[in-house]
């Protein structure tokens, strides 16, 4: 019987368990899966929405609980950290968070899938009650603890990404007054800074005080401890409660130490198949590795869910002795503030001219369905396309309801390498209520063309 070793028991990691599990029966193959926090298979994503009460219970975000995991023959260890990694020796050490006791097992397959931290720089007062990442269920509950014991009511949230405007959302939710302090040009830093001014816009217009270009350099505390204040160079921002939205970066520590293939961004490199490169009999996926950005052509650290279960899935045909393959992203990502929708797919500006793409940008104006129908609400669009070539690029879109899902025909056009003009004759589906007669995308595909054509005159 071989012996299958699964490091993190969220999406990746059981994912790839249980389709090993569904390729191979217990009587050949054992799945021994450790998992150090108190939830495992649970969407990470939904954590802001479940903080902000959009979502009721936190047992929604969990798919499948350790029980039902067991019941298929894994055997999930939760509450145990491993801390070791010996590769020589087919080997990992693992430590009880309990009990506190520790010991080895054996692998002959191992999967690596141990996720990303939040970015939490080593700033004075950083670790102050009252200061809170947002990561796992455990951190989730911790804020909503924080928030329910907390009688002040403002609040600073550090970073103005994905986390950052969603974790807004939720403290305005909780009747918070709410700052943002970014260091960014704009909110969004995943946007083109003229698409991320829309957002700011907006979010200032939802009682959300937007502080771009300001920095944090420590978090003040007050007599008890507890945080008061973040601290610029230039203002302080008092708080009662901190939210942290830097960003993650990949939980590679144990896997740098075992002398593992680590890419420029800290994540771990593998091939097409997920397995570890140079390891026939390790594989990684989910926020602890990098993928190859089929746009720009290089590997990138991109932490999403979708692409972590998309990984768990191809790790677990190899393991279970079938073969599949994750050929890369585009860089799709979707996102909300209140009722704003924020979506992007491919490159920025700024990453076509670090890749030495030549590239022409227009953006239009439009409405999420027929100006004359009920509802229609204003929705920017920007675009990106190669010169010469007229491939596209990118896709950006910043608007109310309807905006945000239609970047996956973007998504779908990169995926395909499709042309611009190309894209103008796209058969979409149509509806006054659904669409003006020339959708957003559409209409921009037709200025990107026109702009193609002209900068090659």
């Amino acid at each position: 019987m071989e012996r299958l070793v699964v490091i993190g028991g969220d999406a990746a990691g059981m994912s790839a368990a249980s389709q090993a599990r569904r390729l191979r029966g217990p009587e050949e193959l054992a799945i021994v899966a450790f998992e150090r926090s108190h939830f495992a298979s649970y969407s990470a994503c939904g954590i802001p929405y479940w903080v902000g009460g959009a979502v009721p219970e936190r047992d929604r975000l969990i798919a499948r609980t350790p029980e039902e995991h067991r019941a298929r023959a894994i055997d999930l260890r939760m509450r145990t950290e491993v801390t070791e990694l010996d590769v020589p020796g087919q080997r990992v050490r693992f430590r009880d968070l309990e009990s506190g006791a520790e010991s080895w097992t054996g692998f002959d397959k191992l999967v690596i899938a141990t996720g990303a931290r939040p970015v939490r720089p080593p700033l004075p007062g950083i670790d102050a009650p009252g200061v809170h990442g947002v990561q796992t269920l455990d951190d989730g509950q911790a804020l909503l603890d924080t928030l329910a014991g907390t009688r002040g009511r403002r609040a600073v949230v550090v970073g103005a990404g994905y986390i950052g405007v969603e974790m807004a959302e939720a403290l305005l939710n909780h009747g918070f007054e709410v700052t943002v302090v970014n260091r960014g040009e704009q909110p969004m830093v995943t946007l083109d800074p003229d698409m991320g001014r829309l957002v700011h816009e907006a979010m200032d217009g939802m009682g959300i005080t937007t502080v771009n270009g300001a920095e944090v350099g420590k978090v003040l505390t007050g007599p008890d401890g507890r945080v008061r204040a973040v601290a610029t160079q230039d203002a302080e921002y008092p708080a009662d409660v901190v939210v942290l939205g830097i960003g993650v970066e990949p939980e590679t520590a144990l896997a740098g130490a075992a002398g593992l293939p680590l890419g420029s961004y800290g994540g771990l490199l593998t091939d097409l198949a997920m397995r570890v490169r140079g390891y026939e009999n390790i594989w990684a996926g989910g926020d602890c590795v990098e993928v190859l950005d089929l746009v720009s052509g290089r590997e990138r650290h991109v932490p999403l869910g979708t692409h972590a279960n998309k990984h768990g899935q191809v790790i677990g045909a190899g393991v279970g002795g079938g073969y599949a393959t994750f050929p890369g992203v585009v860089g799709t990502a979707v996102s909300k503030v209140c009722d704003l929708e924020i979506a992007r797919t491919g490159l920025r500006e700024k990453d076509a001219r670090e890749v030495g793409l030549r590239f022409v940008a227009v953006t239009v104006g439009s409405t999420s369905r027929a100006g004359y129908y009920p509802g229609a609400a204003p929705m920017t669009v920007k675009m990106l396309a190669e010169r010469r070539t007229g491939r596209l690029l990118g896709v950006q879109i910043v608007g109310r309801e309807g905006a945000g899902k239609r970047v996956d025909i973007a998504a779908v056009a990169l995926t395909a390498g499709m042309t611009v003009e190309q894209m103008t004759a796209l058969d979409l589906g149509y509806a006054p209520p659904f669409s003006p007669v020339w959708d957003p995308v559409l209409v921009a595909a037709r200025k990107a063309a026109s702009a193609v054509r002209a900068a090659e005159r």
